[in-house]
């Protein structure tokens, strides 16, 4: 239902934008978030927008990455930039469907998304 897409090889420095579209209007109603797995490590929370487009920032995220969506096309985005080798993770996509959660909720890690994107790769050489 949700499918990343956007990730690559770039250089320190470089920016991306990761794309999380949706099949239906989840991506255009739900609270959105973006997560972050390096490889053989936990996952992380990166940040969150809410069905009243609130944000909230993991503090790897804070100044400089971006999470936004567009309704039109049931896509929320995620703007990374200045990239460092420690960005290099699979980044996944996530809903919560309830219209209650705030994107500081969900930034704690103690609620359970309701549907997840299989990831997208961003690798970041130095």
């Amino acid at each position: 239902q949700l499918a990343e897409s956007g990730g690559g090889l770039v250089q320190a420095g470089a920016s991306l934008s990761l794309s999380c579209v949706s099949s239906d209007r989840t991506a255009s109603t739900a609270t959105m978030a973006w997560f972050r797995q390096p490889l053989g490590h936990e996952r992380s929370f990166v940040a969150a927008i809410t069905a009243s487009d609130e944000t909230w920032y993991g503090d790897p995220a804070k100044s400089r990455f971006t999470v936004a969506r567009d309704r039109s096309k049931n896509t929320v985005y995620l703007q990374l930039n200045k990239l460092n080798a420690d960005d290099t993770a699979v980044y996944y996509c996530a809903a919560h469907l309830s219209p209650r959660i705030s994107a500081q909720e969900l930034g704690t890690m103690k609620y359970a998304m309701h549907y997840w994107g299989k990831g997208t790769l961003v690798t970041v050489s130095s």
